[in-house]
């Protein structure tokens, strides 16, 4: 369980990042902000106190791994690696522009502190499985953690992922699902209703949690029960908005990909005011 401290801390990154990253996508005008702020919390619970990390040894062999596979996401993972000192935060300015080192969707070969590039939607369920798999076989004990959109479940590769997840016992494969409950062009429910996504994963062998994506402390109390899971794969089932924190972007409704209006420009300046005015009240 975290302490008050603890907890302070983690609230007070997972603002942070949401500021950062609403600045970023703001400076260039148009961005993946809906599925960007759907993660915060996560990032700010998995970078700010979970995962076994060297920003000054990006590559350290015996780290813990992050696979971003709704890697249009990128934004606010670059952002938390930023401002953890993988990159000088003013480089977000230069998000998804000429010769930058941070694109639209995560990649290995241009990002510092990147684990794995996302290519199409499901990939990073193969790649991460990969990683864990080969860490166990090199003996480390180092975990992986992957991040799935509720929307990329739809792709079959994710659940030939979770059966050999499963017949391997991956224990040290821990994923998130990001239900926001939205794709590209639509709700998930309307365009193809996975039903209960923690109902499906069980079937598959995996043990399953659901939690309130919003909320830190509950999301490292499930991180912490699924490393005490032996010989299974762990999946925590993120319920989140999206655009989770960012008034005027929930309440848009294609909100996957924005180009800001004068509104929105103006909506969001009021934002980052309300953000930076909240970072002031945490105690840390």
């Amino acid at each position: 369980m975290l302490s008050q401290k603890e907890l302070n801390q983690l609230e007070r990154f997972a603002t942070e990042i949401r500021l950062e990253t609403l600045k970023e996508i703001k400076n260039l005008g148009f961005g993946h902000i809906g599925g960007a702020m759907s993660i915060v919390e996560t990032l700010a619970v998995l970078y700010g106190k979970v995962m076994k990390i060297n920003p000054k040894e990006p590559k350290w062999k015996d780290r813990d791994w992050l696979v971003v596979s709704k890697g249009h996401a990128g934004p606010s993972v670059y952002t938390a690696l930023a401002l953890k000192g993988y990159f000088p935060i003013e480089e977000l300015m230069t998000l998804n522009k000429p010769k930058t080192n941070l694109p639209s969707h995560c990649d290995r070969n241009k990002t510092i502190g990147i684990d794995m590039t996302t290519g199409s939607l499901g990939q990073g369920m193969s790649t991460a499985i990969g990683i864990a798999l080969g860490n166990r076989l090199d003996r480390r004990n180092s975990y992986t953690y992957l991040i799935l959109g509720d929307g990329e479940c739809d792709e079959g590769q994710v659940w030939e992922g979770a059966l050999f997840a499963h017949h391997h016992k991956l224990d040290h494969l821990i994923t998130f699902v990001d239900t926001n409950k939205k794709q590209l062009d639509g709700y998930t429910k309307d365009i193809n209703d996975l039903g209960d996504i923690a109902q499906k994963f069980a079937s598959f062998g995996w043990h399953t949690q659901d939690v309130n994506g919003a909320d830190v402390a509950k999301i490292y109390e499930a991180i912490e029960k699924a490393k005490e899971i032996k010989e299974q794969p762990s999946v925590i089932i993120l319920d989140t908005i999206k655009g989770q924190g960012i008034k005027f972007v929930e309440e848009t409704m294609a909100n996957h990909h924005m180009i800001f209006s004068t509104a929105e420009h103006k909506a969001a300046e009021k934002c980052i005011i309300e953000l930076e005015n909240r970072l002031k009240e945490y105690q840390v």
